[in-house]
């Protein structure tokens, strides 16, 4: 089921596997520039963080979240973490394919009014031993319950 952007932000618990599309049909494998630019808008990631609308006297930003799109690095280490911020105003299609499901545990960190997965675990000790090999300070574990409940960020602008 095609969703708008803000549908995702709205209703899409953390943890949950997003498709984005652009609608158009994927090009053949020989073009390869017509490719790149089809793979830009289309693809799959993890819902990680929602970002209020942000009200500044000199400039306004709109709600919006963000997908983790893949890791990349060597032998456990990962150098290059792949993320893209979309606003809920986007143009593209989204699809939520999976959902956290009940009893997994997320990881997370907040920072200024907003919480950020960092890994979403089976169950608690798979939470426990990924928090020990990954030091953050600020880390807390949430038990995914049935049903998810979303909570989007706080409202985090000013008025002008």
């Amino acid at each position: 089921m095609n969703m708008s952007a803000q549908l995702i932000y709205d209703t899409a618990p953390l943890g949950s596997l997003i498709r984005y599309s652009n609608g158009e049909p994927r090009p053949p494998q020989r073009f390869t520039r017509k490719l790149k630019a089809w793979n830009h808008d289309n693809g799959i990631g993890r819902l990680v963080e929602r970002t209020a609308q942000e009200v500044r006297s000199t400039r306004q930003s709109p709600a919006g979240f963000c997908l983790r799109l893949g890791n990349y690095g060597s032998q456990g280490i990962i150098a290059v973490v792949v993320r893209r911020h979309y606003s809920v105003e986007s143009t593209l299609h989204f699809e939520i394919v999976e959902m956290p499901k009940p009893g997994m545990v997320r990881v997370l960190t907040s920072s200024v009014a907003r919480d950020e997965l960092r890994f979403l675990a089976p169950d608690i000790a798979s939470a426990q031993d990924w928090l020990a090999r990954n030091r953050y300070t600020d880390a807390r574990f949430e038990i995914v319950d049935d049903p998810d409940p979303v909570m989007p960020p706080s409202y985090l602008g000013r008025a002008a």
